[in-house]
């Protein structure tokens, strides 16, 4: 839906929202970059390459995977942080697997099952009922 305000007001701050845009994703971008970095550092140092290694540093390639489609589509699509979400509940679960009470464990099991779940209900509505292509109208009066 388009904005109603005049557009020499709302040009300036769509202009500042993205250079802040920009900004933000190549502090993630690095920031990501760096925990990644950090996390390979930390296995070379200690010569032992744990399940939660490498758990994390698929949270790391999610994060990664959404800033990518964020600047090829302008759009993250919600499935992303639903992967990061099942990712950190397995690192959870694998970390704390002795100290955590039975219990627990299941609702966890639970949540991330119920993650997973969504996302196969996402990707089906996906399927039988894609996103129609919008085009926005000043495209379409010039094709007419």
């Amino acid at each position: 839906m388009p904005s109603h305000l005049p557009k020499g007001f709302s040009r300036p701050f769509l202009k500042l929202f993205h250079i802040l845009e920009a900004i933000l994703l190549v502090a993630i971008t690095l920031a990501t970059l760096a925990a990644m970095i950090n996390e390979f550092i930390h296995v070379y140092v200690n010569r032992q390459i744990l399940l939660t290694d490498i758990l994390l540093m698929f949270i790391y390639l999610e994060v990664l995977a959404m800033v990518q489609q964020f600047i090829a589509n302008g759009k993250i699509p919600v499935r992303y942080p639903i992967y990061i979400a099942i990712m950190a509940i397995a690192r959870y679960i694998t970390l704390g697997m002795k100290e955590l009470d039975g219990i627990y464990v299941v609702w966890l099991a639970l949540a991330a099952f119920i993650l997973a779940a969504a996302t196969l209900v996402i990707r089906i509505g996906h399927h039988y009922w894609p996103y129609e292509e919008v085009t926005e109208p000043h495209k379409r009066q010039s094709e007419d």
